[in-house]
This record gives structure tokens, sequence and C-alpha cells, in this order.
């Protein structure tokens, strides 16, 4: 009897210990009981807003937590260390605990949405889509100078552009439905930005980029004459700006009050002149990741050698490769159409050049802009010089190598391009 007595105040006295240990236990030690990999602090689900801070920002706002932290710490430990009764110093501390956790919390959940919103500005830059309605240039095509409107050639120049945008906007209007625009900054990631001029220049490869890029430099004041500039300086320097690296509001104003312009070429044409440059001269770079996959996929009996350094691609190899819808290997900006390059159906480009008329076109730009009257565009050939250029002539030696049926496809893969820019069939057996 005694036994069982003893046995059950025991149990008893057990039972009442754990209820007063779990009663004094501290919730900040509770905290980190928790299953492994769940945080107490759950800034991460507080909705995010669209904003930036600078790095000096965040600089001062960890500073002014960590201050922040440290005073409550302080005042913790001195709080601590009074005279005071047991049981108030326990409901004291619990109390503290629970306020520092809050503040921390609260803390926390500042510096996790600045971390986030930093992280995600980039994200948001490059996905979310720019609503802007149908012909929205505010600006449109520069008007004439009132001495210029008796000059018959510039007249002249000017139908010929208004002549150009009528024909470009029917084909948008014919083939694409642009009800809702909706422009994301991967659309506008081939524009470079003038500001001092207010220009916007779409990049299309072989129609004399280079030089164009040299002429905004120049514009820009960062060279004084475009022979200055050297070809690595012109594609590798960073020295103009993009548009799709500017914050929506900054990408809006431009497209809306900038005068924006592209030249394109005759898209037989530039496919030539891109294939001689990249696979008839040394490259460290095309050869190994163009010129290999299209060799193993389309030459029977490859050589060794060939298979190593992928030179020695053949034009004819090249169009099967482009022509295939399981290409080994993704599309590049040199032969991709000039219609997913710039999107005129999404963009009004104010002015339309073409490479045929480059330094007519070039220099009537140059003038609708006010641009200085010692800047004109450059003709010097930018790589190869001691080459011809890519012309009509040569263009159709290359295509000659090729079966109707290929050369139809080539026509039908560059269709929109062809309608879009007014240009004629390059093949009297074309359809």
């Amino acid at each position: 009897m005694r036994l069982t007595c003893m046995f059950s105040f025991i149990l008893l006295f057990g039972a009442a210990g754990l209820v007063v240990f779990i009663h004094l236990q501290d919730p900040e030690e509770i905290v980190h009981q928790q299953t492994p990999g769940i945080k107490y602090n759950m800034g991460f689900q507080q909705p995010k807003k669209d904003c930036v801070s600078s790095n000096n920002q965040d600089r001062r706002l960890r500073k002014n937590t960590a201050d922040g932290v440290a005073a409550v710490k302080q005042s913790y430990s001195l709080h601590l260390s009074e005279n005071v009764p047991t049981k108030l110093q326990s409901t004291d501390r619990r109390q503290s605990s629970i306020m520092f956790a809050m503040k921390d919390q609260q803390k926390g959940e500042e510096i996790n949405s600045i971390r986030l919103h930093k992280r995600r500005r980039r994200f948001i830059i490059k996905k979310s889509p720019i609503l802007i309605s149908i012909n929205s240039s505010i600006l449109n095509l520069p008007t004439l100078k009132s001495e210029d409107r008796n000059n018959n050639k510039w007249k002249s120049l000017y139908q010929i552009q208004r002549e150009r945008k009528q024909i470009m906007r029917e084909t948008c209007s014919k083939y694409k439905s642009n009800n809702r625009r909706i422009i994301t900054p991967y659309h506008v990631s081939r524009i470079f930005v003038e500001d001092k001029y207010r220009v916007l220049y779409c990049e299309v490869p072989k129609a004399g980029c280079s030089n164009w890029k040299r002429v905004l430099m120049v514009l820009n004041g960062l060279a004084s004459s475009t022979k200055d500039i050297q070809h690595n300086t012109v594609h590798y320097g960073n020295y103009l700006k993009r548009l799709d690296g500017f914050d929506h509001k900054g990408i809006y104003h431009r497209l809306n009050t900038y005068t924006k312009m592209l030249f394109i070429r005759e898209p037989f044409e530039k496919l030539v002149s891109a294939f001689r440059d990249k696979f008839e001269h040394p490259n460290n770079y095309y050869h190994p990741v163009f010129g290999k996959a299209i060799i193993s996929r389309y030459r029977v009996n490859a050589t060794k050698e060939a298979l190593r350094t992928g030179s020695g691609v053949k034009f004819k190899e090249f169009i099967q490769y482009l022509l295939d819808v399981h290409r080994p290997v993704g599309m590049d900006i040199h032969w991709d159409h000039v219609n997913r390059l710039c999107s005129p159906c999404l963009i009004d480009y104010d002015f339309v050049g073409k490479f045929e008329s480059m330094e007519e076109d070039a220099n009537f730009f140059l003038h609708l802009i006010g641009a200085p009257q010692n800047l004109t565009f450059p003709k010097f050939k930018d790589r190869h010089s001691n080459e011809e250029r890519t012309t009509t002539k040569i263009t159709q030696q290359y295509f000659a190598q090729l079966s109707p049926s290929q050369r139809q496809r080539s026509y039908d893969f560059y269709y929109m391009d062809y309608l879009m820019f007014n240009y004629s069939k390059p093949f009297e057996d074309l359809y």
C-alpha cells in the first residue's frame, strides 16, 4: 500500500514539474524546436512591391537593423541582471523575448523584402509586359525643316519613307493581330539608345550595323570621328546602352518620344553575307559551335578533321541547317528574320532605311535629327576589307548551288521580310 502511494506521488510530482517547465520555457527556444527547414520569420510570404532599393539604402537599412538588434540585446541583458524576484524576472524575460522576436521579425521582413526586390528587379524588367496602344509614337517621322521643303531631293526621300512605312503597316495589319500590343523588354533587346539626339536604333546584322554604332558613339560624344573606332570597340566595348537596360518607365518614355529607326537588307543577300563572314574565314565561335554541328548532321562521310574543327561548312549544308525544324544548334541573329529581331509590327519605327541605298538614306536620317553637318555615314568595309562586298551577283552564285525546292523554301523562310520591306522575288521561278 505504501509502495503504491509513493509511486503515485512520484508520478504526480513529475507531471507537475513538467507543467511548470513548459510554462517557464522561453518562446524563442520553442521556435528553434520546430521542424527543420521551417522558419519562424515569415518575411518571404509578404506581398512583394515593385520597387528598387539602391545598394546604399540596403546597407543603411542593414546597419540600422543591426544597431536595433544590438540595443534590444543590451537592454535585455541589463534587465536580467537586476535584482528582482524570480517570478517577475521570468515573466519579464518571456515578454522581452517575445518583443525581441517580434521586432526581429519585422526588421527581418524589411531586409528580406529589399533583398527579394533587389534580386527580382532584373526578373521584373525582363519578364513583365508593357502595354502600348497601336501607332502610339508621338514623334512619328520628323518633319522637314521649312528650308528643306523646296528641296526636291529631301522631298523625294521623305516621300519614300512615307511609302515604306505605309507598306510595313499594311503588311502588319493583314498578317498580324495587334489590337493590344504587348511589348516586353525581349522585344527591345536589340535596340540601342542615344539620348543626346533621342535616337533608338534597332540593330540588324549585316546591314551596316557596325558603322551605325560608330555613328551613335560619335553623336553621344564618345568619339570625334567614326574612323577612330575599332571593330572590337564597337561590338565588345559596351559603350552604347540598350533599351532593355531601362526600367518600364524609361522604356515607355523612349519608345513614345525618341526617333526609332532600323536599316534592313535584301534577305538572301544578307544571308550570303553572313555565311561568307562566319564560315569562310577563321572564326573561333561559329566554327566550333555551328560548324561542327552542321557538318556532323548534314555531311556524309565527314572527315575527323572537319568534325573536330567545324571548318569548311558548305553553303548547301548551311541552308539544310537553316531550313531544318529540328536544328542541331539554335538560331543566330545574323540570319534571323528582321521581323523577329526588331518586331516592326509591335514597334512603330519612324524611319526605315535600306542597305541598298545606305549612303543616301543614312545621311537623310542624320539631317532629319539635326546631327552635326560634318558627320556622315562611313563608307568603309568593317571586316575583310580586301574582299568584295556581297552583291546581287554573288548572292545568285551561292543560291545557284541549291535545288529549286531549297530556294523556294528559303524564300518562304524569309517571306515576311520580303513582303514587309517590299523586296521583289530574287528568282523568277519562285512563287
